[in-house]
């Protein structure tokens, strides 16, 4: 073993060097560089020689569904046992059909419900240990952030920079009063720049997100070393999908927009390198709530991210039903590149974020946008602002719930068509290319958190719901209340989808443009046996859809997956109820339903 790892001293993962060289070529010296690429390959070669892993047949399938989730999301009200509470509340409602939990970050942290870390080794006492990480790892896929744009300004990295001191002495970007900011695009609209006090001088920090999250600096190898470090830890611990939180703003440059820069780009292939040498079963996903050119960008050539965020789709899903208009929707689709095998797009509607505008730049115009943002105002929302300019602030994302986004319409008023509206919406990311992902509040149809804004003041925290655990199950067990009637049929439309080769990931699709008040793809399965239409209505009214209008193959026996009655034949008139969604198909499913609210 020790000639082993002496062997494994003295070598070097050409790949690796490479992006090490690009990235600091020219701020540390070769040899310096030289040594980081060891540290590397040392790293990588101590925890494959500890670990044992097989390689799946595939990363992700039709049955993947991801779950998003607060590690107290739901809770019995006992500090240090949220995710005990979890993950029985998991184990008993969730576990037959969501294979995937993403955890919102459940390290110590003093502020953005967790994204100013304070200590990215250490769980919040409160959530509990890492052996409850491990514990629901062992049956279940854990996704976790890493936090890497920025750090607390009560953490311990920081409190050692202030104290010019290791860790953290190097750790956060500084600039001077030469460094040209003009061009940086914001995501909030307070000052960038922050200036603080140290022992014997003062320095002015980056604040991309807040005062209290400092920016770290990437031009210090050291930084993106501890990221690595943690890769691997957290990788020990049963985690194998990591989500790069904020990663388009990490690297910074005078003079430049400081987003999306290529030594961005290259730190994340160096990343992909690293997990693809570590274990073949992790998966990278980049959260850049960009524009759609801009967050296509993070595929790479296949050697970056292997899922990027669908970041359009709430906005483009919000207003198709807000306004029973598919036209933007179907359009923005069509153009949509598929993803490469070995990539794919993850498609949500929520989160625990607001609804995001920027993405919604250019694929719907400034009129839609403001029609949008006016009938959110209408249901509930707040809304957080970016800098555009010195003297311009532009709304940076709608904060409210999903279901109040969605419960009223110039066109229902009432919100009589409520649930049925929110439903539709989740059958669209159901149906689409892609991995589908829900936002826990969203299985039942949790509207604004009022209380927790009035009390706390913060605008996220309308869609950041907590559940006490008595009251959420006696709602889900209660077949009259909202909670219940909207998580049976999600689990039920989930069961369904995870049957059917033809909504795999990376299955083929098409985009169809039948009508205004229709949004709908036809998927093939990779082995070109099933086929499903996704037939949605997006408007309170009845639609009479003529079979002609899709390529229903002679020979072949069409059904309905969610009323398995029906059998359809060409130049045959099917009455679309208002909100209804249909998925034909010539495939037998095991399990079907049928849509009665």
């Amino acid at each position: 073993m020790q000639n082993s790892q002496n062997k494994s001293n003295n070598f070097i993962n050409l790949d690796i060097l490479k992006r090490l060289r690009y990235i600091y070529g020219s701020i540390i010296t070769e040899e310096k560089t030289l040594g980081y690429a060891k540290q590397i390959n040392e790293l990588i070669y101590n925890y494959k020689s500890k670990s044992a892993f097989e390689k799946k047949s595939e990363s992700w399938s039709e049955d993947t569904i991801l779950l998003i989730s607060y590690a107290d999301n739901i809770n019995k009200g006992v500090n240090g046992k949220t995710l005990e509470d979890f993950t029985l509340f998991y184990k008993k409602y969730f576990s037959n059909f969501i294979d995937t939990i993403h955890f919102l970050p459940f390290f110590t942290s003093s502020s953005d419900g967790g994204f100013s870390v304070k200590n990215h080794e250490e769980i919040d006492p409160v959530f509990g240990t890492w052996e409850d990480i491990k514990k629901i790892s062992q049956n279940t896929n854990i996704m976790t952030d890493l936090v890497l744009n920025h750090a607390s300004s009560q953490g311990k990295w920081y409190k050692n920079f202030i104290d010019n001191k290791d860790p953290g002495q190097d750790y956060f970007f500084t600039v001077d009063e030469s460094y040209d900011c003009t061009k940086v695009i914001r995501p909030r609209d307070h000052n960038l720049l922050k200036e603080v006090k140290l022992k014997n001088s003062s320095k002015t920090l980056w604040c991309t997100f807040s005062y209290d999250q400092i920016d770290l600096n990437f031009k210090n190898p050291d930084v993106l070393l501890e990221f690595i470090q943690l890769i691997i830890k957290f990788s020990s611990y049963g985690i194998k999908i990591f989500r790069l939180d904020a990663v388009a703003f990490i690297w910074k440059e005078t003079g430049t927009t400081c987003l999306n820069l290529p030594e961005t780009h290259e730190i994340i292939k160096l990343l992909r390198d690293i997990v693809d040498e570590l274990d073949e079963n992790i998966v990278i996903v980049t959260e850049t709530n960009l524009p759609k050119n801009e967050n296509l960008s993070y595929f790479g050539k296949n050697d970056e991210a292997h899922w990027i965020y669908n970041f359009p789709l709430p906005p483009l899903i919000i207003y198709t039903f807000l306004f029973e208009e598919s036209s933007s929707i179907t359009k923005w689709s069509m153009k949509m590149p598929p993803a490469q095998f070995g990539n794919a797009y993850l498609n949500f509607i929520a989160s625990h974020d607001g609804i995001g505008m920027r993405p919604a730049e250019g694929v719907l115009s400034d009129n839609e946008i403001n029609n949008m943002l006016v009938r959110l105002k209408k249901n509930g929302s707040e809304f957080s602002m970016r800098k555009v300019q010195a003297d311009e602030d532009k709304v940076y994302e709608a904060n409210i719930s999903l279901f109040s986004a969605l419960e009223f319409t110039d066109n229902d008023n009432s919100g009589a068509f409520a649930l049925k509206r929110f439903i539709a919406s989740h059958c669209i990311i159901l149906a689409i290319e892609g991995v589908p992902a829900f936002y826990f509040n969203s299985f039942f149809a949790t509207k604004n958190d009022k209380a927790s804004y009035s009390k706390n003041g913060i605008k996220r925290d309308l869609n950041r719901h907590k559940w006490n655990y008595s009251d959420l199950i006696s709602r889900i067990d209660n077949r009259d209340s909202l909670e219940n009637k909207c998580f049976s049929i999600l689990k039920e439309l989930i069961h369904i989808r995870k049957s059917q080769p033809a909504f795999h990931p990376n299955a083929t699709q098409f985009t169809l443009n039948i009508d205004k008040s229709i949004f709908s793809v036809w998927r093939q399965s990779r082995d070109r046996k099933q086929s499903i239409f996704a037939i949605t209505n997006v408007t309170s009214s009845k639609f009479i859809l003529n079979t002609n209008m899709i390529n229903l193959i002679d020979d072949e026996k069409w059904f309905d997956l969610l009323s398995p009655e029906t059998n359809f034949q060409d130049n045959e008139q099917i009455g679309l109820e208002p909100y209804q969604t249909i998925w034909i198909t010539n495939f037998k499913s095991e399990k079907s339903i049928v849509l009665k609210l």
